[in-house]
């Protein structure tokens, strides 16, 4: 088994998660006592969202490599950086490391390709909503990305820092989400992405007849699948 490197705590909630569904996919994969082999450098999330706010992601970018490169010394194989947002940051901190790097959007897409998704809805922090980093990335697979109207990237923005990073769920935003994923689905979405990696604490399939792709499964899935080649 390959040892996976996580580049977590962005927030804790959803790398407690990427911890229970490694360590869970790896035990139903090998059976018995097996479980994953992983070295998580965890950053404080109040420092990065800071300067996501001031727009410092060169600042960001620098922290994020140095988790890299500390992961590489330790012994990884691979990265898995446990966030959505981060990915903007992704080139330069695989140009940091001689270590590959698991692009969470890559592995969004190889599954709604298999699933022949054409056109798709994305919800996520207003970063990753409204900069092109992530939709262009599903983009070159030939994949259409919808967003969320002005309004609704607010509502969806602030629920994910005021509330889910800081382990709230709420009823009353599980509805607003809702009828957003239901509005993306009015203008022609086949599914939408939860692409935040706490958006799965608020909506899951089964909350809607839209079929939902949670990134921080799809992540995880493809993790243990690079560690057990």
């Amino acid at each position: 088994m390959k040892t996976m490197g996580l580049i977590g705590g962005m927030s804790w909630e959803s790398t407690l998660i990427y911890y229970r569904l490694l360590n869970e996919k790896v035990k139903a994969r090998l059976g018995g006592l097996h479980s994953a082999k992983l070295i998580l450098n965890s950053v404080d999330f109040a420092e990065i969202e800071r300067l996501q706010h001031q727009g410092d992601w060169a600042a960001t970018a620098e922290i994020l490599t140095e988790a890299a490169q500390s992961l590489e010394a330790a012994g990884a194989d691979f990265l898995v950086i446990c966030t959505n947002t981060m990915h903007k940051v992704a080139p330069q901190v695989q140009q940091a490391v001689s270590l590959p790097l698991l692009h969470i959007a890559d592995a969004t897409a190889t599954v709604l390709l298999r699933d022949g998704i054409e056109r798709v809805g994305l919800l996520g922090t207003r970063f990753t909503m409204e900069h092109p980093f992530y939709r262009e990335r599903l983009e070159a697979q030939g994949i259409k990305v919808c967003v969320p109207s002005e309004a609704q990237r607010d509502i969806i923005h602030s629920v994910i820092y005021e509330e889910l990073c800081q382990g709230v769920v709420n009823e009353r935003s599980k509805s607003a989400y809702l009828e957003i994923v239901d509005s993306l689905a009015s203008e022609g979405a086949q599914a939408v992405i939860l692409g935040c990696t706490e958006v799965g604490m608020l909506i899951q399939n089964g909350d809607t007849n839209v079929p939902l792709y949670d990134t921080t499964e799809i992540h995880a899935d493809q993790a243990v699948e690079w560690a057990l080649v």
